[in-house]
């Protein structure tokens, strides 16, 4: 497989050496944030890691720390971000999802729908290491029914492998039979086809479904169901037709509101950036007709809007640093 990330490993690559750089952009008066970016940005997860070690080795100090003293606003909670190892920063997203008052079925939604089995399963040793709870437990804490039972099932991060032939058709005439084709839906063969097919084989029962019913699985979800089942449906149905389409819809959605979802905006920025995000530029592209870099450039005027100078000063960063992460203009 090609490499499709947008921010690769540095070639020439020296931990000590970076460290030591950044160790002078924070040192004395002033804080070089150009310099901090411009590195960070252009070293891959694993080697944030390495600096961070040689930091702590060389000034006996924690580096993010160091970062989160000496930056502010969004800028600190990107470069943190950039910071976190990528397993670590999808279960501290659901942590944060998930506790307090309220949950983010959002993020719940974004992470369970689009990760694969082998990294979901790795989110959840992680969680459990980090936050001493059990994922599985802590979601069924905040939800329920329908809903509950398809994250469930995708927590389980066992798709079946490859195409079965003989129950594409099946599949996709159990799909019609359960929502379009009757009064009332029939949940739990949604939540069963969907949560547990591979992503190949479930494209083939929505072509199936499409020359059976005439509209797509989509709509009829939409139709059928309601609320968080709803969207989690959709979200699978559209990650098993293609992630990053999945993520370029999601980039288009945080930067289209009045107010920039910054949350969601930084979340897809840092996750994708070493998985899909050329991808993603071109699904963008595609979908939309602009690119995804000068969609990011145009926040700049939404950004400077009603936000006191301290924080001016920071979304100039912010932005520089989402426009690396984004890696050229299409």
């Amino acid at each position: 497989m090609a490499y499709r990330g947008s921010v690769r490993p540095y070639v020439n690559f020296n931990a000590k050496h970076d460290a030591e750089v950044l160790h002078k952009a924070m040192k004395g008066i002033g804080t070089d944030e150009d310099t901090i970016l411009m590195l960070l940005t252009a070293r891959s997860n694993d080697q944030r890691q390495q600096i961070k070690a040689a930091y702590k080795k060389a000034y006996g100090k924690d580096l993010v720390s160091a970062l989160k003293s000496e930056l502010g606003g969004l800028f600190e909670s990107l470069i943190v971000a950039l910071m976190t190892p990528p397993v670590s920063y999808d279960a501290s997203k659901l942590h944060k999802a998930l506790k307090g008052a309220g949950t983010d079925d959002e993020v719940l939604i974004e992470i369970l729908a689009s990760r694969t089995g082998e990294q979901i399963k790795d989110i959840i040793k992680v969680y459990k290491k980090e936050f001493g709870g059990k994922l599985e437990k802590d979601i069924c804490g905040d939800t329920s029914g329908h809903y509950q039972k398809l994250l469930v099932i995708l927590l389980q991060g066992n798709r079946e492998e490859g195409v079965d032939e003989e129950k594409t058709e099946k599949d996709a005439k159990d799909l019609y039979a359960a929502g379009e084709g009757k009064f009332g839906t029939d949940e739990e063969k949604f939540i069963t086809i969907l949560g547990n097919r591979s992503a190949e084989h479930l494209r083939k029962v929505f072509d199936a479904y499409k020359k059976l019913s005439g509209s797509d699985i989509e709509d009829s979800i939409e139709g059928e169901t309601t609320g968080n089942l709803e969207n989690l449906l959709v979200a699978v149905v559209k990650c098993a037709r293609s992630v990053p389409q999945f993520f370029a819809e999601g980039l288009y959605k945080s930067m289209r509101r009045a107010g920039t979802d910054d949350d969601t905006l930084m979340r897809i920025m840092v996750s994708r950036s070493e998985v899909d995000m050329l991808d993603i530029r071109a699904s963008f592209k595609k979908m939309y007709g602009v690119s995804l870099y000068s969609t990011i450039q145009m926040l700049r005027h939404v950004l400077r809007r009603g936000r006191r100078s301290s924080q001016e000063d920071t979304t100039g960063d912010y932005q520089k640093a989402l426009l690396y992460l984004c890696g050229g203009n299409d």
